[in-house]
């Protein structure tokens, strides 16, 4: 499956989440180190359905780093998105990242070494802060997302078989439930509903959008 069966971006907007943003006082570094450093309880959304064909398949583990960028004017997250000819998620935004190798130490190790790969950022660079929840993909991927710190200056080059274009968004823009979407589809094996989080010319949605939900939640814990 290189495209979904549908455009996403065809498709009525059933509601806009809505929640109030997380509080800029809580886009900063050391506010961010402290809640990694001792998270509160909270509770993840829900995570894909497979597409069918994939039920019955374990999922494949990978990692992304969803990468926090130390710019004056606030922190932004760095974003990519996917050539058209890939087998998954083609064209779509997506953070740098893949699936685990056997040599790899860990989630976070996958992570870095795939950020290394698809876009040239130096593992050098990124201060880890911690993990979310695992995020099962429709695709049949079980994802760790990696959040960590990136200190300017640092330089990154697309690998152009995998990817089209780096950009960043400010992390306050993706924070902010009035940006968050809810969409559905009807397909041949049920209805499908998802987040689409537009920004500018970028449609971010599905996994990564799930991914960003849950970021959300966990900053806006109490």
């Amino acid at each position: 499956m290189a495209k979904p069966p549908f455009d996403p971006q065809q498709l009525p907007i059933d509601a806009i989440a809505g929640e109030p943003a997380v509080a800029l006082e809580r886009l900063a570094p050391a506010w961010l180190r402290s809640r990694f450093a001792a998270p509160p309880d909270w509770v993840p959304e829900g995570s894909e359905r497979a597409i069918p064909g994939r039920e019955e398949r374990a999922p494949t583990p990978a990692s992304v780093l969803i990468p926090l960028v130390l710019r004056e004017t606030g922190l932004t997250i760095l974003l990519t998105q996917r050539t058209a000819h890939l087998t998954d998620h083609a064209g779509q935004i997506s953070f740098p990242g893949g699936r685990a190798e056997d040599y790899d130490q860990d989630a976070i190790d996958t992570a870095l070494r795939e950020s290394e790969e698809e876009i040239g950022l130096a593992r050098r660079h990124v201060e880890i802060l911690g993990t979310l929840p695992h995020y099962l993909t429709g695709t049949g991927y079980c994802v760790t997302p990696v959040v960590g710190l990136v200190q300017p200056p640092f330089e990154v080059v697309a690998d152009p078989d995998e990817v089209a274009a780096i950009f960043e968004v400010p992390l306050s823009f993706l924070m902010d439930g009035a940006h968050h979407q809810r969409l559905s589809v009807d397909l041949p094996d049920g209805r499908r509903s998802f987040y689409a989080m537009p920004y500018e010319a970028y449609y971010i949605w599905g996994a990564t959008a799930g991914m960003l939900r849950n970021l959300f939640h966990f900053l806006r814990a109490e």
